[in-house]
């Protein structure tokens, strides 16, 4: 096993996100620096990281001299080309590895490696044309959910199919791009599991927590999730299986369906994750710090939760609640330094320990 990274070592991060600037923040308190690499101008991780460079994943010399001044390369989301990842990897090590991008980029990959290594998925069949998304139909039913296979997130990349005659329109909002029929699933909650995986092979897991969403987008995570014990120990082992599978390092989000049937994986990130925020202030350690250990070769923290919490976005217009939330009690505000509010848009999220 490499070295782990010493005080003053540097950490590339794709992204420069709110994730990244997180991310950026528990380096720091580990005596560690960052270095962004984020296409778009002003990103919210360069508020807090020592370096930051602008450039976009077409920018063979930015990737190279970027890789160049690092120790060890991470990420804060999924879709990076792969032409910048060989470009990268040339040089520097990448954390999480590359067969986890490769399984997340694509729905359709994802749920065929989930389904081989054991897990549950909603039934699903790859669409092409109008020709295999009428046979998907026949297979698997309505209602279902039409989704591009690629690049879709918060909601967008998706359509719903309730009776035939929503079948063209749901096409057509794909663009002509690969896309996977999903069949909709009876489930009584939506759950995830923050899992991390160090170098040395070593898994820890934090509580699942139980999500809610609105408008396609998460709102709150709650933890404990209202589920017996049974089951928080199959997702927990759930996903510990998929992080021993990829050979995995950094910490994963892992969403789950509760149904009668069991747990059902809906989809993986390999990248902290919105659903593990509420470690923030309910754990020693939290998803960025146990992030950040894990690309750095270090030990991971102890994962245990030491209080209740539910976690909220604030999106678009809701951070102007922020003068109110900061009245209340038990009410940990984190906000991402964004400048220009917009519907839809992650601004912040707050904490309040329950």
């Amino acid at each position: 096993m490499p070295e782990a990274l010493r005080t003053g070592a540097v950490i590339g991060i794709l992204g420069g996100g709110q994730l990244g600037r997180m991310l950026s923040v528990a380096a720091a308190r580990l005596g560690l620096r960052t270095h962004i690499y984020e296409p778009g101008a002003n990103p919210p991780a360069g508020h807090v990281a020592e370096r930051v460079t602008t450039a976009g994943y077409d920018d063979e010399v930015a990737l190279a001299e970027v890789a160049a001044s690092v120790d060890v390369i991470t990420y804060e989301f999924e879709n990076i080309p792969t032409a910048a990842l060989d470009i990268l990897e040339a040089t520097r090590q990448i954390r999480p590895g590359r067969r986890a991008l490769a399984v997340s980029q694509d729905r359709i990959t994802e749920k065929g490696f989930l389904n081989e290594i054991g897990l549950a998925t909603a039934p699903w069949a790859e669409v092409r044309d109008a020709a295999s998304l009428e046979a998907a139909l026949g297979q698997i039913g309505m209602p279902a959910i039409l989704k591009t296979t690629r690049l879709g997130y918060d909601g967008k990349g998706q359509a719903r199919i309730i009776t035939p005659a929503d079948a063209p329109a749901a096409l057509a909002a794909m663009q002509g791009a690969p896309a996977v029929l999903e069949g909709f699933v009876e489930f009584s909650r939506e759950i995830s599991v923050i899992a991390a995986r160090g170098a040395d092979g070593a898994v820890a897991c934090f509580d699942p927590g139980e999500n809610v969403h609105r408008d396609g987008i998460l709102h709150t995570t709650t933890v404990p999730a209202r589920i017996p014990p049974a089951l928080r120990s199959d997702a927990v082992l759930i996903a510990a299986r998929i992080l021993n599978a990829l050979d995995y390092v950094g910490v994963m989000g892992v969403e789950l369906f509760v149904t009668p049937q069991g747990l059902l994986v809906n989809e993986i990130a390999p990248r902290v994750h919105n659903s593990g925020h509420w470690t923030q202030q309910g754990c020693t350690v939290d998803q960025f710090e146990q992030h950040i250990r894990a690309v750095a070769g270090w030990p991971l923290g102890d994962g245990s939760r030491f209080a209740d919490v539910e976690m909220t976005n604030l999106i678009g217009e809701d951070v102007a609640q922020v003068p109110q939330l900061a009245r209340e009690k038990n009410c940990a505000i984190h906000l991402y330094g964004k400048a220009e509010v917009k519907a839809g848009r992650k601004m912040g999220h707050v904490n309040r320990v329950l």
